[in-house]
């Protein structure tokens, strides 16, 4: 057990509060973007209706498992009044969730290494560019990040039992939380009886928030297994990555810049002394870290729960917090930009709204993933092209037409990334090219000053 620190003084609270007012307001700039459409990311069509469905009669079972429950509770109350999914609504939600984050990390720097740790906790988990930006999104992986938080912090203080419920909490955000067994076994070695109770309570926890997850054990397993294997195959956008360590690195930079230098530096010096809080932070690095290795879908939250270890240990003494303190004004410089880049109306809106205007409501549309929800509409959905992934017969203009398809709704965040791997997806390279020689009936116009948005463009076929 460590021994207990000092109260925070008034300004180290006066700190702790000016850096949650920057997490909250970089993280509020951009959250309505798209609204009331969920343009910010695809997966929140995945979630905030399985919420809305908790509380308009549809009972707790999700009936799909590719995540467990405990987002959909935490969101079904903001849903209430409600006559449709509101994605704005559930959006409020994951920015106060992306600022207790960073308290969080604050209170983990605390316990593990003192004052300096935590403000560096808390300072760079605040302008982290990638959970900036997944706390403006109804999305799991920030929660996930905020249950493993919490659970470092008690494992550091001792607290065994209230650990293994946190842990529980957070594998039912996101099934990767089962790792934090890990440091719940290595902090309590030699006190098997209290580790047995603390995974009693991590599966008691997950159990009471995602039932149906073991309820219907057999499906979600299937679900859980089969995105697992895409995943290990790999995802459009990642074939020419590094190997997979090198991409995840690459990741952590792009997250907190040369704070992961610093953070280097601290964990050789964590690894020297192997402290508790040494021990207990760097045993689930190791493990996440390893669990990522079969990845070849190296998308950037995926290393978000390293984030607020990486944080505390950039601080774990005076001088190096400085260091990482003055590192992170690059970071932050990134997320104000990101931040800016999502001012102002989203051009997709316009596309929506056009496609509302002219296009009648019966005509059938191919539509990519990722680009309008065309809700009440005859839609066929083009399958996302993958590594390994077979290709979608109907991306053949011929075909479409045989199937009464009349308009096609195309964009960037697809088409993009086929044309350029076109050597890995040629056919559908093929079908790209063909339509960018036809002039579109709608496209997305262009937004100076800011970063472009994923582009959208509407077909109509002859």
């Amino acid at each position: 057990m460590r021994l207990a620190r000092r109260s925070p003084s008034t300004a180290e609270l006066g700190l702790l509060g000016a850096t949650l007012a920057l997490a909250a307001v970089l993280r509020a700039v951009g959250a309505g973007s798209g609204l009331p459409l969920p343009l910010l990311n695809p997966d929140e069509t995945n979630i905030v209706p399985r919420a809305w469905d908790v509380v308009h009669g549809g009972g707790l079972d999700p009936g799909w498992y590719d995540y467990p429950s405990l987002l959909f509770l935490v969101l079904a109350p903001t849903q209430l009044g409600f006559d449709e999914p509101s994605y704005g609504a559930a959006r409020v939600v994951a920015v106060l969730l992306g600022v207790l984050g960073v308290a969080a990390a604050w209170w983990l720097g605390r316990v593990a290494y003192g004052k300096a740790a935590a403000i560096t906790g808390a300072v760079v988990v605040a302008v982290a560019t990638t959970h900036v930006a997944y706390s403006r999104m109804a999305v799991t992986d920030v929660l996930l990040t905020l249950g493993v938080t919490v659970t470092l912090a008690l494992l550091v203080t001792g607290r065994l039992e209230w650990a293994g419920v946190a842990a529980g909490l957070a594998a039912s955000a996101k099934y990767p939380g089962a790792i934090l067994v890990v440091p719940i076994v290595v902090a309590g070695i030699g006190a098997w009886r209290r580790v047995g109770i603390s995974l009693a309570l991590a599966a008691g926890a997950f159990l009471l928030t995602s039932p149906f997850v073991v309820i219907h054990a057999g499906a979600a397993w299937e679900d859980f297994h089969r995105v697992q294997q895409l995943a290990q195959d790999g995802w459009l956008g990642f074939e020419d990555d590094p190997a997979t360590p090198f991409a995840f690195g690459l990741r952590l930079w792009q997250t907190i810049g040369p704070v992961l230098l610093v953070a280097a530096v601290g964990i050789v010096v964590a690894l020297r002394r192997r402290e508790r809080s040494d021990v207990v932070l760097l045993s689930f690095a190791a493990a996440y870290a390893l669990s990522l290795l079969p990845s070849h879908a190296h998308f950037d939250r995926y290393v978000l729960p390293l984030v607020p270890v990486l944080a505390v240990v950039a601080g774990r003494f005076e001088t190096l917090a400085v260091a990482a303190l003055v590192a992170s004004i690059v970071p932050l410089w990134w997320s104000v930009a990101d931040a800016r880049s999502l001012t102002g109306r989203d051009p997709r809106l316009d596309a929506a709204a056009w496609v509302d205007t002219n296009v009648p409501v019966g005509a059938r549309i191919a539509a990519d993933t990722s680009t309008l929800p065309l809700r009440g509409r005859p839609v066929v959905r083009l399958a996302l092209p993958g590594p390994g992934r077979p290709f979608d017969s109907r991306r053949d203009l011929a075909v479409l037409r045989a199937d009464g398809v009349r308009w096609i709704v195309l964009g960037g965040s697809v088409a993009d990334r086929v044309l350029a791997a076109a050597s890995h997806y040629p056919r559908e390279a093929r079908f790209y090219r063909t339509l960018e020689s036809m002039r579109p009936a709608y496209a997305t116009r262009s937004e100076p000053g800011h970063r472009p948005r994923p582009w959208l463009h509407v077909y109509r076929l002859g």
